[in-house]
């Protein structure tokens, strides 16, 4: 395993705690030179210190790796640019951009605000969309320079994304919405050497506070365990992977199969004809899978 990201250079954004601070780790001890993004914020988006992001990068030096800590804000479009900008002009080139940056505001629909809405929809899917679209731009000058790009984008979506949970309307839907927007990246950044996945994290951080669960489950629940997937996508062994979401966790290792057309019946001309078609298909059709 030691290597196999060597000479990769490797952009995470959200870096400096939880998850996001294993994938930095893990993929730094593999040979990769690592841009450790992080504001510092709290769960909740709120706040900003450097210190979290600059640990992370001199526990990666102090293991004999290469790092650099951003502090840029990826929810907004010129600080995306910027951290675009200084691993390319850091490290000499971009191969991979972890997009695992996130925050919380946990509320049923009727006590959401608008701020709760629109901060967590920025850092998750404007943040996502941001830093894929300025990585894309870079990698779209390689091509048009005559240089081949094995490159990759490995975004972060969730089981409330994938099957939904109360409460998380402004998560669950941007989760939702980096999951398409990671099959549709796909399939647009292809032709430019660039593959997109995403993956589904199993893990307690700080996001997942007040769980109860026993110490075999926290074991197997270790953010460090999620990494060794988002690794393997780093790597030039992942080269013909694309468009997929996984599931990783110290639980499982898997593949979601996504939306697939269920039982489908003739069309009808008037709304009075539809109850008697939809409600046979609808009592032969799955029941929507449970978040657990």
């Amino acid at each position: 395993m030691i290597g196999m990201c060597e000479g990769r250079v490797c952009v995470v954004t959200g870096a400096g705690r939880g998850i996001g601070r294993e994938h930095a780790l893990a993929l730094g001890s593999r040979g990769a030179q690592v841009v450790v993004n992080d504001v510092g914020a709290g769960v909740d988006g709120i706040g900003d210190d450097s210190t979290p992001a600059d640990e992370v990068v001199e526990a990666i030096i102090a293991g004999g790796g290469q790092a650099i800590a951003n502090h840029d804000d990826i929810a907004t479009w010129d600080g995306a640019e910027s951290l675009i900008r200084s691993a390319v002009e850091t490290f000499g080139r971009l191969d991979v951009v972890v997009n695992n940056a996130g925050i919380l505001r946990d509320r049923k629909i009727v006590s959401m605000t608008e701020n709760d809405w629109d901060s967590v929809i920025a850092v998750h899917l404007k943040g996502t969309f941001c830093v894929t679209r300025h990585a894309a731009v870079y990698w779209k000058g390689e091509v048009d320079e005559g240089r081949v790009n094995d490159a990759r984008v490995i975004n972060t979506t969730s089981s409330s994304g994938l099957f939904g949970n109360p409460g998380q309307a402004n998560y669950g839907a941007a989760k939702a919405g980096i999951a398409s927007f990671t099959v549709i990246a796909a399939m647009e950044l292809a032709r430019y050497g660039v593959t997109v996945n995403a993956i589904s994290p199993g893990a307690l951080t700080r996001m997942t506070d007040g769980l109860q669960l026993d110490d075999e489950m926290k074991r197997r629940w270790d953010p460090a365990l999620v990494s060794p997937a988002v690794c393997w996508l780093a790597s030039v062994s992942s080269g013909d992977v694309t468009g997929q979401v996984i599931e990783s966790s110290g639980i499982a290792l898997g593949v979601f199969e996504g939306w697939h057309r269920g039982p489908r019946g003739e069309a009808v001309s008037t709304a009075e004809e539809v109850d008697a078609v939809l409600r046979p298909l609808l009592a032969e059709a799955r029941p929507p899978q449970s978040i657990r």
